[in-house]
């Protein structure tokens, strides 16, 4: 049994490894991967990803990857494919087949068929002399020196070759698609990534209604005006212009302080200039806002006009946290 020390060590020499396969895969991006890149922007139809294994698993996370950052991508099964799904490729697909060895009995039985539809085959490939390779109209170097199994046998350094080109793909397309935050959230609406991306403050706004006294209310009328919209907070106005805000913590501090409260008002307790947001801005930048703050609750405006409170509760109810 291995000690922590030589654990540690074995874990950091994959790693190391694992990571020179990546920086020598630097020097073989050539013009083939130009010409895929710009060949999949021109594209009518999809992206279709197949592999046999461990890399038919880098296909799936390839097509993934392509489809949610705005490129269409299926993925096809290289040993389904001779049963029935070569159906899905389409007169304008384009194919990309990944195989380390490129010799694999299914990969060969496959190529052939491929070759018929007249589509452009493109190969992930980390053998150059494969049959994968000499069949395909342009190849991407995955070519691994060893892998990081100590018998150089289970598929790790060339699967994170193969994951790493299909990134380099993903990436360069998104870039030249000019693919910003807001398309990513039209494929993401789902779990908190999504909700960042698109969730508004108006439509997290608490739905306990728009707390507020005058400038010149008294404290029972502010503690009541706080308890009964349950918002940790109430707005103060005075000609219907914020003025400011008291929070729970105000009238903490107001017991601490003052022995008869009968005398004050809420200007007398109240926070000035308190921290406000547009309902049209992000839900997550309200929360970016209160952390940076060290606050709970933010004064919503509409074009300026007081309209409610977002507090830190109702973007944790959302799960955009």
């Amino acid at each position: 049994m291995k000690n922590n020390s030589e654990i540690k060590k074995e874990a950091i020499d994959v790693l190391l490894l694992e990571a020179k396969a990546l920086e020598d895969m630097t020097k073989r991006i050539t013009d083939d991967f130009a010409e895929v890149v710009n060949t999949i922007l021109n594209l009518k139809g999809r992206v279709i990803v197949s592999g046999i294994g461990k890399s038919a698993i880098i296909a799936q996370k390839i097509v993934a990857t392509l489809n949610s950052t705005g490129t269409p991508a299926i993925f096809m099964h290289a040993a389904d494919a001779i049963h029935g799904d070569l159906g899905i490729i389409q007169e304008d697909d384009l194919i990309i087949v990944i195989s380390k060895s490129g010799n694999t009995p299914e990969i060969k039985v496959l190529i052939p068929f491929l070759k018929q539809t007249k589509n452009k085959l493109v190969a992930i490939v980390g053998n150059l002399n494969s049959f994968l390779a000499q069949q395909a109209d342009f190849i991407l170097d995955t070519t691994v020196e060893r892998e990081a199994c100590p018998n150089n046998l289970a598929p790790t350094t060339s699967t994170t070759a193969q994951l790493a080109m299909g990134d380099a793909l993903a990436v360069c397309l998104q870039t030249l698609r000019h693919f910003t935050d807001r398309d990513f959230a039209k494929y993401h609406p789902g779990g908190a990534l999504g909700k960042q991306l698109y969730l508004k403050v108006k439509d997290v706004l608490s739905i306990n209604g728009k707390p507020e006294v005058p400038s010149n209310a008294s404290i029972r009328d502010v503690i009541i005006s706080i308890t009964k919209f349950r918002l940790g907070a109430t707005v103060v106005t005075d000609n219907n212009q914020i003025v400011g805000i008291i929070t729970d913590g105000d009238i903490r501090r107001m017991l601490e302080n003052h022995q008869d409260t009968s005398i004050l008002s809420a200007k007398d307790i109240m926070s000035q200039n308190p921290k406000n947001i547009e309902q049209d801005e992000l839900a997550i930048n309200a929360f970016h806002k209160m952390k940076e703050n060290s606050i709970s609750q933010l004064i919503v405006l509409d074009q300026g006009e007081y309209v409610g409170i977002v507090h830190l509760q109702d973007l944790l109810k959302e799960g955009i946290i």
